[in-house]
């Protein structure tokens, strides 16, 4: 068995003997005992729990917390079989609060369980425990773990305390699960294969990229500073508008495999919704699970999200407006890289625009650009043939990046599938003229 293995059983061990000693002492099985934690001994090895532990200098009520919220993760009947020795005749329990989940069948911690674990029915601890559990705690400014929100009306600390599923993998295993795409969490992991050297821009655009590189090499240490620190934010907004193929999402991409960092593609087909309030409510999503993560948040086709806020001509434009106001507040509030990408600039609205760090322009590539383009496009095992002048395709054909891209594949694949030497020319002239086809032009 592993050290990482052997440091979850002996932490659980440790809860167990707590909870013992805090059922002793209510239930007063010892005489008129005072309740105390047993000692504290960390093991010092590599495992992912020690590691956190050591990392974070969390308190022995920090500690404790965790320890709950990971214990039904894995012995599902963990709290059950503690209190069955002190209730064997079954029933229940109001002070130790839990609750059962929809599947799991056992007893799920809520915030009462830490508070009455923690503080009996000392009405100062039990408060102190509220506040690390509304937000005092490094757990929850780490997002490690929440307390579930309620419907109106509950007490605040019956909610469930709930452990980030990504959290819980680290912890348990010392791995990363990136978190899977779905209506909770409407947002895909975009990577790519392609290296800068494969990007093509222009000069002023890349040295607008050159500036963000800097930035995200460099911005941590200024944040660290004793003077600029409390006057600067940690995040950085930048909008990337130009016309389709031109770059944006593979720089993005690029500034994600360069900086380890992941990257996400918000789905705003599952974000925006006719609804009042569902847009806030589903973006929101989306932000508390990116919080203290280091991801980079991309933007696709953000008009649809940031565009100009309407004259208030009827209660929907009002609550439209609202939704815009909420936006402004939640991406300025974001302290990673957040990337919005337009066809236009024009179409977002100008709040908005007035708080990007950098506004970034990828137009279509020009003659000489294209050139490179295609240059770089052509495979490694199979050529165009001898005729085809890769610099009058440059000069006579108006194609971004990836339709060029798109030309060569289907030209590669028709020439291969035909068992040609070459990728012939009159492949790669039908290749264009799909292209051109797609967007509604006509071709000379």
């Amino acid at each position: 068995m592993t050290n990482q293995y052997q440091n979850i059983i002996r932490s659980l061990e440790f809860l167990r003997e707590i909870i013992s000693r805090r059922l002793k002492t209510f239930f007063n099985k010892e005489g008129d005992i005072e309740f105390v934690f047993p000692e504290l001994n960390i093991m010092h090895d590599e495992g992912p729990l020690n590691n956190f532990l050591l990392k974070h200098n969390i308190s022995i009520e920090e500690y404790i917390i965790l320890l709950l919220a990971l214990a039904p993760h894995v012995l599902p009947n963990y709290l059950e079989s503690i209190i069955q020795e002190y209730i064997p005749q079954g029933g229940e329990f109001i002070e130790m609060g839990g609750v059962k989940g929809s599947n799991h069948r056992g007893m799920l911690p809520t915030g009462e369980t830490a508070q009455f674990i923690l503080a009996g029915n000392d009405f100062h601890q039990r408060l102190y425990i509220q506040k690390l559990l509304q937000g005092e705690s490094i757990l929850i400014k780490e997002n490690v773990l929440w307390l579930e929100q309620l419907k109106e009306g509950e007490p605040l600390m019956s909610g469930r305390i709930i452990m980030d599923d990504e959290w819980l993998q680290k912890i348990l295993f010392g791995t990363s699960v990136s978190p899977k795409f779905s209506p909770d969490f409407p947002a895909s992991k975009i990577t790519t294969q392609m290296v800068w050297k494969d990007l093509v821009l222009n000069s002023y655009t890349q040295n607008q990229i050159d500036d963000l590189l800097i930035w995200l090499k460099y911005n941590d240490s200024l944040l660290k500073d004793e003077l600029l620190g409390r006057k600067i934010k940690p995040g950085y907004r930048i909008l990337f508008y130009g016309p389709p193929g031109t770059g944006k999402t593979l720089t993005a991409s690029l500034l994600g495999k360069q900086f380890e960092r992941d990257v996400y593609r918000i789905d705003l087909s599952m974000i925006v919704s006719k609804y009042i309030g569902e847009t806030e409510k589903n973006l929101e999503k989306v932000f508390s699970r990116a919080e203290n993560k280091d991801w980079i948040l991309f933007f696709d086709e953000a008009d649809a999200l940031f565009g100009k806020r309407t004259n208030v001509q009827s209660s929907h434009d009002r609550y439209a407006n609202q939704e815009v106001s909420y936006l402004l507040q939640r991406i300025e509030d974001y302290p990673g890289l957040l990337i919005l990408a337009s066809n236009f600039k024009s179409n977002l609205d100008s709040a908005f625009v007035r708080r990007f760090h950098s506004i970034i322009h990828f137009p279509a590539p020009n003659a000489s650009e294209r050139l490179l383009l295609w240059q770089k496009t052509i495979p490694a095992s199979i050529k165009p043939e001898p005729c085809v002048d890769l610099s009058e395709l440059a000069d006579k054909y108006e194609l971004t990046g990836a339709s060029i891209l798109n030309v060569i594949h289907y030209a590669a694949l028709r020439s291969i599938s035909n068992g040609d030497k070459y990728i012939l020319n009159n492949h790669i002239v039908e290749g264009i003229r799909k292209e051109f086809r797609k967007e509604e032009k006509t071709m000379n």
